[in-house]
């Protein structure tokens, strides 16, 4: 089932499309069925620099498969970025590969802690 965007998130990600120096990949764990829904409902999903997406890929988060996928399909330094999820389970497998995670609960927060990794500027 497909919910609506969050706004605050999504002009957050805006900000960070503006820096040219920043890539950014989604790690989806939608199916292949509900992706293609996905990319037409929400426009920003095209804004993003490389898409692995559960379903076609065979392998989903939390599993290590996944985020090595990631890795070496967009050539990722795990100890270089910087991964975002709502899901604490995906959080700390991405910390095992030793990213550095971001629980996502809410915009606000989202935003205050990319200030606080100086990766974000405040408004």
């Amino acid at each position: 089932m497909l919910g609506e965007s969050i706004e605050g998130t999504v002009k957050i990600f805006n900000r960070l499309r503006e820096m040219p120096h920043l890539k950014m990949y989604a790690l989806t764990n939608w199916s292949h069925e509900t992706f293609p829904v996905a990319l037409d409902r929400f426009e920003f999903l095209h804004r993003f620099d490389g898409i692995l997406v559960s379903g076609e890929e065979k392998t989903r988060k939390p599993f290590p498969e996944m985020y090595q996928l990631l890795f070496d399909r967009f050539t990722i330094n795990p100890e270089r970025a910087v991964f975002i999820d709502d899901n604490l389970r995906n959080i700390k497998a991405g910390e095992s590969f030793g990213l550095k995670a971001i629980h996502f609960l809410n915009p606000e927060q989202l935003n205050n802690e990319l200030i606080s990794l100086d990766i974000l500027q405040k408004n």
